[in-house]
């Protein structure tokens, strides 16, 4: 191995004037990367893990977790991915290409990459406005979610969405109103037990829309009719602009679903957050009904992009959160002191999640938006043509499913 290092420096320090000791290094890290067989790490390691706190539950999800080399690299691209693509559009929304209302994700990653981690594709999610992150762990690439953001044709909801009105199969968005998707998950979970296909929906909503009142009706009605739903608050500590000690009387949101049983888990882990939702999930299936989680999590950004996120909370906060619990950073570590992946590896994987981004923001910025004409198409599902009235009332438009 070091004969081939000194092999490849002496090569390139021996050629042209215009080769440099940095491209000696390029060259040896290159070398490095390819002599390394992928049989020379883990397949698998085990983990421990923060234990949950429990509301009215005698045992609680396991205290260590078992990360295989594949699920790991996984994890990491998905995250890396949503972090890249919040940035993008921070960017966009800077340069006037997004417009309208825009919440972004980042800091939140370790939240919908674990629960998908711990659902089938056939289960069912439907979160609130901050629903990039879900819409890309869900299968909708990133070049479509890019597109439903700048308002263009190829967007995933044909530009017609933006960023809160996002969907895809088994995804119900993206809800602008806050608090109203929570009844609707629960409805979503009475259609599981209807069917009786063994699905559950996860019904996501934030700190603030825990005071809702239409939230404590839905928790009711899931307890009576033992619904497979398992009710999430994304705790990230401020609402609007809001701490959680000035909004709510009571903030333990695991809790608060008073005969519901509940979970407080660390949402800044992607372990924690999976082990988490594979016990509320078997809870569901079970039979015992719906289940109560609240992931401590934290967003880097304001609420929206109108809200600078300094105003009510310092940058030092947010700088000390970056460096110590940040959900990307924390499994990259594990994976490098673990020999699950190298930095080499990890750092390929942030090029191409860089260009991939890159490109999706192209198409973004190129692809037309919809025409005029579908102004009242998609209205209804599965009926026939109807004619809509335009901007005055002398255009119609006719409209399709």
């Amino acid at each position: 191995m070091r004969k081939m290092l000194l092999a490849a420096l002496s090569r390139v320090l021996q050629g042209p004037a215009g080769a440099t000791v940095a491209a000696a290094g390029r060259t040896a890290s290159r070398v490095m990367v390819a002599s390394r067989n992928y049989a020379d790490f883990a397949s698998e390691a085990t983990f421990e893990i923060k234990k949950c706190d429990l509301h009215r539950l005698e045992e609680g999800p396991s205290t260590t977790a078992v990360m295989t080399r594949d699920e790991g690299l996984h994890y990491y691209k998905t995250m890396q991915t949503i972090r890249r693509m919040e940035l993008k559009s921070d960017q966009l929304y800077k340069q006037k290409i997004i417009r309208g209302f825009c919440h972004l994700y980042d800091g939140q990653e370790a939240c919908c990459v674990g629960l998908e981690a711990a659902i089938k594709p056939t289960d069912h999610v439907i979160t609130a406005y901050r629903a990039h992150g879900f819409t890309y762990a869900r299968g909708v690439p990133v070049r479509e979610i890019l597109a439903e953001l700048t308002g263009r044709k190829g967007g995933c909801v044909k530009g017609k969405g933006g960023s809160m009105h996002m969907y895809t199969k088994n995804f119900y968005g993206g809800n602008g109103i806050v608090g109203a998707q929570v009844p609707l998950g629960a409805g979503i979970a009475l259609a599981c037990k209807y069917f009786g296909k063994n699905e559950i929906c996860l019904t996501l909503y934030g700190d603030g829309a825990a005071n809702q009142g239409q939230i404590f009706e839905t928790y009711n009605m899931a307890a009576l009719w033992k619904l497979p739903c398992i009710f999430i608050c994304e705790n990230n500590r401020y609402g609007m602009g809001t701490s959680v000690e000035r909004a709510a009387a009571s903030t333990d949101y695991y809790k608060r679903g008073d005969f519901i049983p509940g979970l407080r888990v660390d949402g800044m882990d992607v372990l924690c957050v999976r082990e988490a939702a594979k016990f509320a999930a078997e809870h569901c299936r079970s039979g015992k009904g719906p289940i109560l989680m609240e992931l401590q999590t934290y967003r880097y950004h304001g609420h929206s992009m109108s809200d600078p996120g300094i105003s009510y909370r310092t940058r030092e906060e947010i700088q000390e959160v970056r460096s110590k619990s940040d959900p990307i950073t924390l499994l990259k570590d594990r994976m490098v002191n673990n020999n699950l992946a190298s930095i080499e590896e990890l750092k390929e994987i942030d090029v191409a999640v860089r260009k991939e981004i890159e490109e999706a923001a192209q198409f973004a910025t190129t692809d037309p938006e919809p025409p005029l004409e579908e102004l009242g198409n998609h209205i209804y599902f599965n009926e026939p043509p109807f004619e809509v009235r335009g901007p005055n009332q002398w255009i119609r438009y006719k409209s399709v499913s």
